[in-house]
């Protein structure tokens, strides 16, 4: 299933295709019977140029996708590119065969390092042979119809981190930071910057032992505060008054239950514990990065009514949170090679069927069990 980002991104597709195709054949039947005179090809150019206001480069290939005039920008021509090969360029390589149009994917372009689209209109003699290409290179950022803001989807994201981290995972351990000792007054500060100074968005780095946090009055700038300052409930005095957001999403009342769920978090496991949490009032988004590096994005509904059990397998303290015993058996049952396939893979960012609709946390638990089975085959 499509993304909402794709969505748009088909639909600003789409607007340019209604945008360009028409004008873009009426162009090439006229090229036509001025081939293969450059001369007259790029009067034609030149003629035709002001009804592209959006285009950056126009110019004329032949049926081998040789560049035959020069690129007409609208400085003037630039004979640098005459007799250029494009015919290994991606956007050449569509089946010009069964189509007349094409409009490449978006790319880099090479000669002013920003975000363009080409499009391509086959030049066709009267006997509807392809007799030559006429290319015309857009910047996006020029483009009509690009400029809306997109929406973004708010849902449950999980993303994957360094491998490198991930792989050495168990062999760390939770060190007692400064702001673990005071994580209570920490949070209790936070809530009251929060609901009463116009803080909007908070981001707790519980192992560094800071906090960065956006204001509703000054949105473009971060301000970092050490323990220095969340030790200190003065710290209120330097933000002005601000009554709780009117575009905030998340209850008031529910500020402190996310809290205490950043906190269980953080001390629930000394191996794979909350190395940062952040959450946004406005769009009630919230993130989570756990010691594996893993990443994860979710509205806070959605965080508050996941139970412990989501995040490390259990419920409860009294019931081992690894139980996953039938998984290792099933993969090991595939022999060695699979067995090193999959632990190498997993830590690259893979996926295996085995794992689907386990939680990360325990997935990296039974990559690990299986590494130890494994070592006893090396000795």
């Amino acid at each position: 299933m499509r993304t909402v980002l794709q969505k748009t991104i088909a639909e600003q597709r789409k607007n340019l295709v209604d945008l360009l195709k028409k004008p873009l054949a009426e162009l090439a039947r006229k090229l036509a019977d001025d081939m293969p005179d450059r001369q007259k090809l790029e009067v034609r150019l030149r003629a035709t140029f002001p009804n592209f206001k959006y285009s950056k480069y126009l110019y004329v290939m032949d049926a081998r996708g040789i560049q035959i005039t020069s690129t007409l920008l609208r400085q003037g021509f630039d004979a640098s590119s005459l007799n250029r090969d494009r015919s290994q360029r991606p956007y050449m390589q569509a089946d010009f065969k069964h189509t007349d149009f094409f409009l490449s994917e978006a790319y880099i372009s090479k000669h002013n390092k920003c975000p363009s689209v080409t499009a391509i209109h086959v030049i066709k003699n009267t006997d509807n042979e392809i007799i030559g290409y006429l290319g015309v290179d857009f910047d996006l950022r020029e483009l009509p119809g690009t400029k809306k803001l997109y929406k973004e989807n708010y849902k449950w994201q999980q993303i994957k981190g360094d491998p490198a981290i991930r792989s050495g995972l168990f062999a760390q351990q939770r060190l007692q930071s400064e702001m673990d000792t005071h994580i209570d007054n920490v949070f209790a500060l936070m809530k009251v910057l929060i609901c009463e100074h116009g803080v909007f968005h908070g981001k707790f780095h519980f192992s560094s032992s800071r906090v960065t946090i956006w204001l509703i009055d000054d949105p473009y700038n971060y301000r970092l505060l050490s323990m220095n300052e969340l030790n200190d409930p003065d710290i209120c005095l330097a933000y002005p008054r601000h009554p709780y957001s009117e575009l905030a999403t998340v209850p008031e009342e529910d500020i402190m239950k996310i809290f205490e769920y950043f906190k269980q978090l953080r001390f629930a496991d000394e191996t794979i514990y909350l190395r940062a949490g952040s959450i946004n009032i406005i769009n009630g988004m919230i993130s989570l990065n756990f010691s594996c590096d893993g990443s994860h994005y979710l509205p806070y509904k959605e965080f508050l009514e996941k139970g412990m059990d989501f995040w490390f397998g259990t419920s409860t303290d009294d019931v081992d949170p690894f139980q996953y015993d039938e998984t290792i058996e099933a993969i090991a049952k595939k022999g060695c090679n699979y067995v090193y396939e999959l632990i190498s893979g997993h830590f690259e960012g893979k996926e295996f069927e085995e794992l689907k609709g386990i939680p990360q946390i325990d997935q990296d638990k039974i990559v690990k069990e299986l590494e130890t089975i494994m070592l006893v085959y090396k000795h």
